[in-house]
């Protein structure tokens, strides 16, 4: 019996004295702060001068005009802490209705590296064919992911 306990009370030393584990990474934070879908005429311009109120109206302008709509930018701002070494994924997603009322979708993604953890505007575009093809966007959602995991999402009222 003395031993059993001469024994038992080595292992229980040994476990106390083993050297402490190390503090595990923080795990990263994002967020999607912010998210300004903007038309984009045929010369690939989203506003006739730098002057906000000119591209509010602008804007409208070209949501009335869409035989001079060439195509749809997402300009997403985000930010990302802890993410040094990741890479880090911004991503819209997409829902609309093309002629005869059929459903679309469209993932729309781009791969940065988390180095960039201040806050940064990424744009996203659907231009040409593809947007043509989609036909109106009635939704969409943007999120920033880092490995395999949803960080943050921005949608849109309908989504």
């Amino acid at each position: 019996m003395p031993r059993v306990l001469t024994v038992l009370c080595l292992l229980a030393a040994g476990l106390c004295t083993a050297a402490p584990a190390q503090p595990s990474a923080k795990p990263p934070k994002g967020e999607v702060i912010k998210v300004l879908p903007q038309l984009i005429d045929l010369q690939g311009h989203t506003t006739v001068s730098p002057s906000l109120f000119d591209r509010d109206a602008y804007q409208a302008y070209l949501a009335k005009h869409p035989e001079k709509v060439s195509g749809i930018r997402y300009c997403v701002l985000w930010k990302a802490k802890e993410a040094a070494d990741e890479q880090l994924i911004v991503r819209i997603e997409l829902l609309g209705l093309y002629e005869e009322k059929l459903p679309r979708s469209k993932t729309l993604e781009i791969t940065l590296d988390g180095r960039a953890s201040l806050r940064r505007w990424t744009n996203l575009e659907l231009t040409g064919e593809d947007y043509v093809q989609f036909g109106k966007i009635t939704a969409w959602r943007a999120t920033l992911w880092c490995n395999g995991e949803m960080l943050d999402e921005y949608k849109s009222f309908l989504w």
